[in-house]
């Protein structure tokens, strides 16, 4: 089994690099199961169902989110209706789930989105561990073999001790929000395939995505000038994790996937 995390898709710039590229790295790469975090998939933030639409057009078969899942009103019915479209379980909302099950015949896989608590006070996150226990119980009490986890968090710290605490319970975990492609992936000691953050799928000569201009007068000189999205030349960024059918990672690939290069 062979399944592609692919990290934060930032805009339509990005959704468009995905439906680009996508295709390709399943077929070169025998891919047979896609997760997409695409809560940053709309331009300025957040998800709509037009983005969430294009993305699985492109050949996400689960969307994971985060904290900009709820950003946008429109998306509501959409994240009630669609067994696919997923949100972090643990932040508390009257709208959507952070859970899933998906049947692939010989295979019944469960993906599972989560959300830290460190830096992001404001969501209001209920305990991601506890939140973890319970899904994970869930899933393989109603038959998943193979278990995923989307950790949407800022602090490493909390991603490394989430990942650890989860090893040999699930088939992989991979961080998601900081759009910065760590070097930590690895199989971890019981057999769950790790890494801190996916990094990002949208333009590369930007600041997580967004204008780079923006972003150097904010920091240098307090301006507040409304985000824009950065144009240009496009990554996509992700982890294969390759699993055997008891559902331990056997194996992993780091996938970053720049335009211009080969």
């Amino acid at each position: 089994m062979r399944t592609l995390a692919v990290g934060d898709v930032c805009g339509s710039i990005g959704v468009k690099m995905l439906a680009r590229v996508l295709p390709r790295i399943r077929r070169e790469k025998n891919i047979d199961f896609v997760i997409v975090n695409g809560e940053n998939s709309a331009d300025g933030n957040g998800i709509t169902q037009e983005s969430a639409e294009a993305l699985f057009l492109a050949g996400a078969d689960v969307i994971t989110g985060g904290n900009h899942s709820f950003r946008r009103k429109e998306v509501y019915s959409m994240l009630e209706s669609h067994p696919f479209l997923l949100c972090p379980n643990n932040i508390p909302s009257e709208y959507g789930k952070g859970y899933c099950l998906f049947d692939m015949g010989r295979t019944v896989l469960a993906v599972i989105n989560l959300s830290g608590k460190i830096y992001l006070d404001l969501l209001k996150a209920e305990n991601p561990f506890y939140a973890a226990d319970s899904l994970v119980e869930r899933a393989k009490s109603e038959g998943a073999t193979h278990i995923f986890v989307d950790f949407h968090a800022e602090a490493t710290s909390e991603k490394r001790a989430l990942g650890l605490y989860l090893d040999g319970k699930i088939t992989a975990f991979f961080g998601t929000h900081t759009h910065v492609q760590t070097a930590d992936l690895q199989i971890l000691e019981k057999g769950t395939g790790y890494i801190t953050d996916l990094g990002m799928t949208g333009p590369i000569n930007s600041v997580l995505g967004v204008e780079s201009s923006i972003i150097i007068n904010r920091l240098k000189d307090g301006d507040a000038t409304k985000f824009t999205l950065a144009e240009g030349k496009c990554m996509l960024c992700g982890c294969i994790f390759e699993s055997d059918s008891s559902g331990r990672t056997v194996g992993t690939e780091l996938v970053c996937i720049k335009e211009g290069e080969a």
